[in-house]
Formats: structure tokens, sequence, C-alpha cells
């Protein structure tokens, strides 16, 4: 689109998540005018770590905002898997380092989220904004919430999660999918993780029925410590006691037991993990999806955060290379949804057989098909 039509663009961003707020400065640097609206009163994200790949940070870098994220994270070479004893199965250089000169960095999701709304103007986010309707008018859309405010907008960015409200009411009305397992998820200090932070590099210890993941924040002399393990019970937000959490890692190498043993279950997140089936279409002439909302996975290649910042990139891409909106709508889909779909395909792969049917004896979990192990983040 010519830069002048850019410039008259009105957008709305449902949701100021990963996905929203780098939408958000994508879309900004086109010269539109663009706010997110959060349904939260205040932006707040459970501690976890993940890892921003070569290609996260090229988007950054693009965006000029590439400092802003290396000041609160850690440059990462590899990520290793082993045994839940610490035996050596494999290690690999992070993919991309050597196409776009950007390492791997391993952050806060808290830190990650503050960073990247730092970097927007003032006033672009506007908090307590929780979206009751969207209706799609063709070339516009107007949007109400429940605090009575009503917005329209020429393009509406629908990032508002999982349980997307765009996505329900336009797109698909199919419920999320449980996946069979929970993740409890915590940070704990370095020097509570019994000398098992050494480097900057994930590893992953994998016991039956169990993965644990160590993500040194080294810059916050922190760990984030996460354990998923399979389950049945899929209440969104599961009440676990500690001696559940210790029958997961029965056997494993006695320094994570320890840390288990030692975690306050206050500052634990317990959560049973979904994600949703892939959805045909991601647009019309003045809404799209966009991240979790388009297509959230399972966490199992830690590919969530990292696709929704590239869906930013691309649809910014989009809308300046086509001629009208609904034509960059429609590249932005083409261009995205076959590597989302393959991505939801492959993180679904995440036990063997033997695995589930210890915890599932008479049929499997809906997400679940047998598999080789797969690393996150």
């Amino acid at each position: 689109m010519q830069s002048s039509d850019l410039k008259k663009l009105n957008i709305a961003v449902v949701g100021a998540g990963y996905g929203g707020a780098a939408a958000a400065k994508a879309l900004s640097l086109l010269g539109a005018t663009v706010t997110a609206y959060e349904q939260a009163g205040r932006i707040r994200e459970v501690g976890a770590g993940i890892g921003l790949r070569p290609s996260t940070m090229d988007r950054f870098r693009r965006w000029g905002v590439v400092g802003a994220i290396q000041k609160v994270s850690s440059p990462s070479d590899y990520f290793e898997i082993l045994t839940g004893t610490g035996e050596p199965i494999m290690r690999e250089a992070w993919p991309e380092i050597d196409v776009f000169g950007l390492k791997t960095h391993l952050i806060h999701r808290g830190d990650f989220i503050e960073a990247l709304l730092s970097v927007l103007p003032e006033g672009m986010v506007r908090l307590g904004h929780k979206l009751e309707r969207i209706e799609d008018k063709g070339d516009r859309s107007v949007l109400t919430f429940t605090n009575g405010t009503t917005v329209e907008a020429d393009l509406v960015i629908g990032a508002d999660g999982i349980k997307s409200v765009v996505r329900e009411q336009l797109f698909s009305a199919k419920e999320p999918v449980f996946s069979g397992e929970h993740a409890y998820r915590a940070v704990i200090d370095a020097g509570d993780a019994y000398g098992m932070v050494v480097d900057d590099n994930l590893r992953m210890y994998i016991g039956r029925g169990t993965k644990v993941y160590l993500l040194p924040l080294r810059h916050r002399d922190q760990v984030s410590f996460d354990i998923t393990a399979l389950c049945p019970d899929g209440t969104w937000a599961p009440a676990v006691t500690k001696d559940d959490l210790l029958r997961t890692v029965e056997g494993f190498d006695e320094r994570i037991v320890n840390i288990v043993r030692d975690l306050d279950m206050e500052t634990v997140n317990c959560r049973a993990v979904y994600d949703i089936d892939p959805i045909d279409r991601w647009h019309s002439g003045s809404v799209v999806l966009l991240g979790d909302a388009a297509h959230s996975m399972l966490h199992h290649h830690g590919q969530g955060a990292n696709s929704a910042i590239l869906d930013a990139g691309v649809l910014a891409d989009s809308l300046r290379e086509a001629g009208s909106v609904g034509e960059a709508l429609a590249l932005y889909q083409a261009a995205r949804k076959p590597v989302t779909d393959e991505l939801q395909r492959v993180s679904r792969q995440g036990w063997t057989e033997d695995e589930v049917n210890d915890v599932f004896p008479s049929q499997k979990p809906a997400s679940q098909q047998p598999a080789s192990q797969g690393a996150e983040v």
C-alpha cells in the first residue's frame, strides 16, 4: 500500500500480550494510527522463561528495539536433552544463528512483555478493555467492550489468545483442545538450583511421562524451572500439591528432586496444557487473527511467542507490499498459516505411545499422538 494510504489506517489491536504488543510496534512503524486494547487492568505475566529465536531477534533489530530485549535477556548457544538421571541424549546449536547473525536469547516472560511495552508510544495501550462483541462491516469493524466503550477501526487485529473472542465470534467456535498434560512452572534463584545452572543454555531432562526444563536467566541470577507431565485432569488451573510434583520426578537426578522439594507452592504456576486445532480462515476484509488466537500450539518446541512475533512482522510486510488491506491479509495468511499449521502438528508429537498408555490406559488424549521427544524453547 502507498505510504499515504497506510497513514490513513486506523488499526485496533485486541490484546497486548506478545503478539499484540509486537503488532502494535510493527504497524505503528508503517505510519498507521494504532491502539491496543487489553482486558487486564495491569499487564502481568506469570514467571517463566522463554527463548527468543534468531529470526525473532532479527525482527526486533529491524524495528529498532533489539537493544531493549538484549538488556533483559541472556544469549544462548545451544540446547541439550538428557535422561532424567543426566545421561546425554543430544546437544544441538540453536538453529538460524548463521542466517541472522544473532543468538537465541533467554528471557523471563514478564521482562519480555515490559520490554515490548516500553518501546510503544505512551497511550497506545488502553488497559481495562475486555472485548464483548465484534461486528464485521466489510471494510471496517466495530468493537464493543464490557466497559461500554465502542471503537470503530479500518483493521482489527485479534491477538486475544487461546480463548479469543474475535476468533470465536467470526472464524471458529471450536473449543481449545486438552493435551493430556500439565505444566508446573516457577522461577527460582540460581543458587537454589543445586549447581545445575552452569552456563546460558537450556537443558531438558526426560523421564517416563515427564520432562523437566532448566532455562537459565543468568542476567537475573535465576533459573526458570518447568515440569511438563502427563495427567488426565483437564481443569484449566488444577489444584496440585508438592507431593504431586514429587511423584512426577521420581527417579530423576536427586538435584532435580531437591529443587522440587524446596519449592514454595505459592510461587508455582500450575496449569493444564491446551492448544487449538488449525482453523481454515484467519481473516475477513477488515479483521485478522494473530498469535495464539490464530494458532495456539503446545509448548514442546517453544514456538508460541516466536510465532506471534513473526506473525506481526509478516503482517506489517504484507500491508506494505499489497495494494489493499484485503489483499494484505490474504498474503499474510498465505505466508504464515502453512508454517504454523506444521508447528501445531509437530508440537503435538511430544510423548511415546507407551508413556501415553501409562497415564491413559483406555484412550489417548485428543491432541496426543506418539512420536519422538522434541526440545522446548
